[in-house]
């Protein structure tokens, strides 16, 4: 049988694209992992609670633009606040503190959005529909499409705000030395707020493409878990790691669930990423981009 290399192409392009949006979530991590070192299992929490607030304002009678804008305000309001009452309270703790007190803030923003708009199942629409586009008889998405370009606008973005304007360099100079950085008179608390407040940002970009993609539901907040391979591949302290993890691990779920799928009964692509980035994490536990840690003793 002739290998067709546009079947190929087509399934390899939907890969990249799931992988800008894995990226997209992996990137919440990043931010707050650098500053910080604390793994923020409560992202995907987060990202549940946006596309609710979201969804849930616009079903009633709240325009589009004004409940985005509404949402924006309340997830950087947010990040803020979960800055505020955890993470400056646990300054300086055991990271399995850190990780323990997000786990169960992520809970708590969960009981929060419960409380707050129900428990139902919602659609979201942003308006995109689902009709495949001929590219040189490659189909590809057209919400598939749109997605990636938001989330690719949003880690450009990001990156050129972090890497040229004053607060990005202060970002950068606490995450590489957070003593340096209090030596030389940054304040750390307002550092940390503003990352916080950009990863309330980002999970309001992800949720509302989650949202559209998987429906607004409580099982949204999973999708938190499909950042793991991306960020043991890319490095959890690097957002050039997480975008080149991101779309290693989208190609290779799909990929994998095309063509080799049949030989271990079919649905491989939920399990394949973490087979991957177990192998790859006995190769190189700091990922691709990720700093080696040196303990001197």
């Amino acid at each position: 049988m002739d290998f067709d290399y546009l079947f190929f192409t087509e399934v390899l392009v939907g890969g990249l694209l799931s992988g800008v949006m894995y990226s997209l979530v992996a990137i919440g991590f990043v931010l707050i992992y650098k500053t910080s070192g604390v793994l923020n299992f409560a992202q995907g929490a987060m990202l549940l609670f946006s596309a609710l607030t979201f969804v849930s304002l616009v079903e009633r009678g709240v325009p589009f633009a004004l409940a985005l804008a509404v949402t924006f305000a309340i997830m950087v309001a947010l990040g803020v606040a979960i800055e505020r009452a955890v993470l400056r309270p646990l300054v300086n703790k055991p990271p399995i503190t850190l990780f323990m007190a997000t786990l169960g803030l992520s809970y708590v923003i969960e009981g929060a959005a419960q409380l707050l708009w129900g428990t139902q199942v919602h659609g979201l629409d942003l308006g995109i529909n689902d009709v495949p586009f001929d590219i040189a008889g490659v189909f590809i998405s057209q919400f598939d499409l749109f997605a990636a370009a938001v989330a690719a606008g949003m880690v450009a973005l990001l990156s050129v705000f972090f890497r040229y304007t004053r607060v990005g360099l202060a970002f950068r100079a606490v995450a590489d030395d957070q003593f340096a950085a209090l030596a030389v008179g940054l304040r750390l608390p307002r550092i940390w707020a503003t990352v916080w407040a950009t990863a309330g940002l980002v999970a309001l970009v992800a949720g509302l493409l989650w949202g559209a993609r998987l429906g607004v539901q409580f099982s949204l907040s999973l999708v938190v878990l499909k950042a793991l391979p991306v960020l043991v591949l890319g490095g959890f302290d690097s957002i050039l790691g997480a975008i080149v993890g991101g779309l290693l691990i989208g190609a290779l779920e799909k990929l994998a669930e095309v063509y080799i799928g049949d030989y271990f009964g079919g649905g491989i692509e939920s399990w394949f990423a973490y087979v991957a980035a177990l192998a790859f994490l006995l190769v190189r536990p700091s990922g691709l981009f990720g700093q080696k840690l040196v303990e001197r003793v």
